[in-house]
């Protein structure tokens, strides 16, 4: 058994630390640069967070100093709630982060496009060559006014013989360089490598290019002085730059996202449990309730969980919403509190003024075990409400029956189902209290009528009522198994963080309805 517990300890230790370096990794390493403040407080929230909430999951157990569990359980928790929406923020983000990439980068890529249109010529009336034009000749380069090819018109009107013009038309026909082949191939090549383009000399004349040198004629040479047109950017890998912001902004976007998420979730469902439970009304029809008590009204309320968090005022507001349900009876069915009575006596000390015609019961949860049992069912009984420690008493038209919470069969003080319900008249209905549902199957056994439970929170927080429904029959509402109906309750307080999400805290009136009625 022990080599199990320490197993699951090192799996759940293993857990936490994996999704805390998830998180550190997507909301402080990627939305920051190194060396900066902004990834020094971020990377010490990632060890300090954890630690808090290590800090409040074991403090209660370990006898701490109950003003040290007060200190550590807030943070702790909260965070513990927190970590959950931000880390599925975060998985849901995984999915978005390509996309908004993509478009960033379709974004970029049409912006680039744009800006490298060829400008018009000066001259041309705004207007850009076309593909088959020519290009535009460099500085002072000599054009034929009839061709207006440059460096070819001193070949095709060169005299020879002439010593003075000799230099000239060698040096033009040296500079005559076709950067325009009629090889497209060769074009696309010069684009893209400047130092291919360089070499590429054979001109669109190929007359041109097999006439001797001559000397051009100086009178019909004109110089061209317009500025030549920018030569095209030659292709090369994106800017590393540019795509670095790109990541960098996509990481901050999705990280705030999940920051804004998480935190929206855990902040209303915080004010869902700190304003109270609201009152939820059940009517269950009963075969073998007598038409007298036909619409007996019972109070049913489970995991107040008083505690370092929920305290007094926790246990004033739901006092305060029983009794103004007027209801007949009240029931508690367990996990009152989470710490012994020394101290959270006082806290609970308002469910005194608890108002019903038959009175206030109480039964066990797996908690008071936790807590001191014992002294827990000792306290209720002088704050005026009466345990049922696997016993029963009868109500006018039915039966109350209460067993103790499974969780005491470690001290010798589990459910006792034949103490608590045997040798009754099976002719009357049968109200049993018990905190877990999974007893649903001993209640069926026994003539139950209706079971009244709590312990499944509902699953408190999202996605958790669907781990919750793995190990109970029921997680929140009236199921019927057999001949038994099963209620059971969300509670009216919270374990762990003071969050509900999904699983609205609740005290249910159950109105009791005859079929004779």
């Amino acid at each position: 058994m022990l080599v199990v517990v320490l197993l699951v300890v090192v799996l759940v230790v293993a857990l936490l630390g994996g999704v805390h370096w998830y998180v550190w990794r997507r909301l402080v390493r990627d939305t920051t640069v190194r060396g900066t403040v902004a990834r020094r407080v971020g990377t010490a929230a990632a060890w300090a967070l954890p630690v808090l909430t290590v800090g409040a999951l074991v403090s209660g157990r370990a006898g701490a100093p109950f003003w040290l569990e007060r200190v550590l359980a807030w943070p702790g928790y909260l965070w513990l709630a927190v970590l959950l929406y931000l880390t599925l923020g975060l998985l849901v983000g995984e999915g978005v982060r390509p996309l908004l990439r993509r478009a960033l980068e379709r974004r970029a890529s049409g912006a680039t496009d744009g800006n490298s249109l060829t400008p018009p010529l000066p001259g041309t009336g705004g207007q850009a060559p076309g593909p088959a034009s020519s290009p535009a000749a460099p500085v002072g380069a000599f054009r034929t006014p009839a061709t207006g090819d440059p460096g070819t018109a001193a070949v095709a009107r060169a005299e020879p013989g002439d010593p003075a013009t000799a230099g000239v038309a060698a040096a033009s026909a040296a500079a005559a360089v076709d950067t325009h082949p009629a090889d497209p191939v060769l074009a696309r090549a010069e684009f893209a490598d400047p130092a291919t383009a360089a070499l590429v000399t054979h001109p669109a004349d190929p007359f041109a290019a097999a006439a001797p040198a001559a000397v051009a004629d100086p009178a019909a040479a004109t110089p061209d002085t317009r500025p030549a047109a920018p030569a095209p950017a030659a292709a090369g890998p994106a800017d590393p730059g540019a795509a670095l912001s790109r990541r960098l902004f996509v990481a901050r976007v999705v990280g705030a996202g999940a920051a804004a998420v998480a935190l929206g979730t855990v902040g209303y469902g915080t004010y869902g449990v700190l304003r109270g439970p609201r009152v939820k009304r059940v009517t269950v029809p009963l075969g073998k309730l007598p038409r007298a008590a036909h619409g007996f009204r019972i109070a049913v309320v489970s995991d107040i969980h008083l505690g370092p968090i929920l305290g007094r005022a926790h246990t004033e507001r739901i006092v305060d919403t029983i009794n103004a349900t007027s209801p007949d009876l009240i029931a508690i069915v367990g996990d009152l509190v989470d710490g012994s009575v020394a101290d959270l006596g006082s806290a609970a000390e308002p469910l005194a003024r608890l108002r019903a015609r038959h009175g206030a019961f109480f039964v066990t949860g797996n908690h008071e075990y936790f807590s001191g049992a014992e002294e827990w069912v000792d306290h209720v009984r002088e704050l005026g409400l009466r345990p049922l420690c696997n016993e029963r008493v009868e109500i006018a038209g039915f039966d109350l029956a209460g067993v103790n919470d499974i969780a005491g069969e470690s001290e010798g003080d589990g459910p006792d189902f034949g103490k608590a319900l045997g040798d009754r008249d099976q002719a009357r209905a049968s109200v049993l209290l018990a905190h877990q549902p999974v007893v649903i199957h001993d209640a069926v056994k026994h003539g139950v009528d209706l079971q009244l439970s709590g312990h499944t929170h509902g699953g408190q927080l999202w996605p958790g009522n669907y781990v919750a429904a793995l190990a109970n029959p029921t997680v929140a509402g009236l199921e019927r198994y057999g001949d038994t109906q099963l209620y059971v309750t969300r509670g009216a307080g919270a374990w762990g963080p003071p969050v509900r999400v999904g699983a609205a805290s609740d005290i249910t009136v159950v109105q009791l309805a005859s079929r004779q009625a």
